[in-house]
């Protein structure tokens, strides 16, 4: 008894789990950020900014000099602000592009005009280098945080100081302001501690936060109900809205933590997969998710990591380094939410009505998907049979296992054999073999019995191979030297499965040791 050609179902092929990871869509995403565009400053690169409005425009800070860098060809030389005394500090665009702010060593904060670069105010009160200035959202105030421990709060308009924040006992590096309110800021020094500042309700600090380290850097998240410090070689993140709470501690850099930013439009797929970066002296930049805040990502660049930043539209990565280098990536397909803030809006689209005059009405429909509530009727076609699949419909099993064996493919024996044992066949496909029929699946079996997805199938045709043959070892001497291949690899891999339960045995203690005292046991 035959099957009819279309009775006959093809063998299925058993598909198994990779052997290696591969990379993921989190990976593949940052990595599709091209060969980097690399400019050589005057000195570390201490601090990058990216303006908010199109087309993205980047400051950058290093030496005596603030470099406005066009966010469309950042490998064009950019205009440069040189009006410093001495070493420059925090480069910052206002939220409109218009003005940038950035201190000094010799402590004056200074506002310019992004186009023409000159001097429209400085403020003068601070005594000692001024590390951090940061526009407010309102854009007539700036907050400026100085080495001689104060922070203070500016009025563009009339040049004048507002406030006067007291409270760190050590220099103030990091400054960072609410996005839920424009008078609340964060501000961190080398005292350890994070203050926030109610700038309605004077100089008295509303919330302090021990980092347990030098601040580098603040940064809120977008709800403004978390907020995240780096110093030392770790991040931590805390809830602000709950009183200031430890959320998490990241241990994942060798070397002090420089810099943070949040991505808002960053992901594989979806514009609502923020993600965190961060930048550390051992030359590191790691991408976080913020789920459970595992490492995503990480990027290895030649020299300390000082500064980072990306375009609000994620499309350019900028890294500043300690030996003066500026290394710029650009995305091969930045991922861009239509009408995001900022961007310009995507120009309509004419389309063509289709009529009967258009080719494309004739065809119109043929490569669209069918729906779930749609009648599919499908085309009988004739299934185009492998040599393994015709000998098995024929149930001429020793020939069938013959040729799935000629393929070379461990997959598609180990199918058949599943097949066999399924039909009840696989002792007669066993069965009856000479030396020379024998050696194929011998040599499958000593080439694949040690691999794990293949190990429980193959030991038990073994088995059952010496049972029927048993008898007649020792009759060809090609024959014995494969059994004796095949007893030589499951000696050893029974030899590493012991020494692999040895090492469990050694790491269990320590583990359960670990555990323990992460949970405070």
């Amino acid at each position: 008894m035959e099957y009819e050609p279309n009775d006959y179902q093809k063998l299925q092929i058993r598909r198994y789990a990779p052997r290696s990871i591969r990379e993921t869509a989190e990976g593949k995403y940052w990595r599709h950020f091209k060969t980097p565009i690399v400019s050589k400053q005057f000195g570390a690169v201490s601090h990058i900014d990216f303006c908010q409005q199109y087309p993205f425009d980047l400051a950058v800070t290093a030496s005596t000099r603030v470099i406005l860098y066009n966010g469309r060809a950042p490998n064009v030389v950019g205009r440069t602000i040189s009006r410093f005394k001495d070493v420059a500090y925090s480069g910052c665009f206002r939220s409109d592009g218009r003005l940038v702010v950035a201190g000094g060593q010799d402590g004056i904060v200074q506002v310019f005009d992004a186009n023409s670069r000159s001097v429209l105010r400085q403020f003068k009160a601070h005594k000692r280098p001024t590390r951090v200035a940061r526009f407010g959202a309102d854009k007539l105030h700036v907050l400026s945080g100085s080495d001689d421990v104060t922070a203070r709060w500016w009025d563009v308009s009339s040049g004048t100081q507002v406030l006067r924040l007291d409270g760190h006992r050590d220099y103030v590096r990091a400054a960072a302001g609410s996005p839920n309110s424009p008078d609340v800021w964060a501000t961190g020094a080398y005292d350890h501690c994070v203050k926030l500042w109610d700038l309605r309700a004077g100089n008295s600090a509303i919330l302090g936060l021990d980092h347990g380290a030098p601040v580098e850097d603040v940064v809120f998240f977008p709800t403004g109900a978390l907020a995240v410090t780096a110093g030392g070689n770790y991040l931590c993140v805390w809830d602000i809205l709950g009183g200031g709470r430890l959320l998490k501690r990241l241990d994942n850099f060798q070397k002090t933590v420089t810099c943070i930013r949040l991505s808002p439009l960053a992901g594989p797929e979806s514009a609502a997969a923020p993600r965190m970066l961060a930048g550390s002296l051992d030359g590191h930049v790691k991408i976080f998710e913020l789920d459970s805040f595992r490492v995503t990502h990480a990027s290895k660049y030649p020299a300390p990591v000082m500064s980072l930043g990306l375009s609000p539209d994620c499309r350019l990565l900028a890294v500043g380094l300690a030996d003066g280098t500026l290394s710029v990536r650009k995305h091969a397909r930045p991922k861009v939410v239509p009408g995001a803030p900022g961007l310009p809006k995507p120009e309509r689209k004419y389309q063509r009505r289709l009529t009967a005059a258009n080719y494309r009405y004739f065809i119109r429909g043929q490569s669209s998907r069918a729906a779930a509530t749609d009648f599919r009727v499908l085309r009988q076609r004739q299934a185009r049979l492998q040599p393994y699949d015709k000998l098995l419909r024929r149930f001429r099993y020793r020939e069938a296992l013959d040729a799935a064996l000629a393929t070379r493919q461990p997959q598609v024996v180990v199918s058949l054999l599943e097949e066999l044992a399924a039909r009840g066949g696989l002792v007669a496909a066993l069965a009856g073999r000479n030396a020379e029929g024998l050696r194929p699946l011998l040599r499958h079996l000593v080439k694949y019995i040690g691999e794990p997805r293949y190990t429980k199938l193959l030991s038990n045709v073994g088995h059952r191979l010496l049972d029927t043959y048993a008898e007649v070892v020792g009759a060809s001497p090609a024959v014995d030297r494969l059994l004796r291949a095949l007893h030589n690899r499951i000696a050893e891999e029974l030899g590493v499965m012991g020494q692999l339960a040895q090492l469990a045995g050694v790491l269990e203690p320590l583990l359960a040791a670990s555990l323990a005292a992460g949970a405070g046991i």
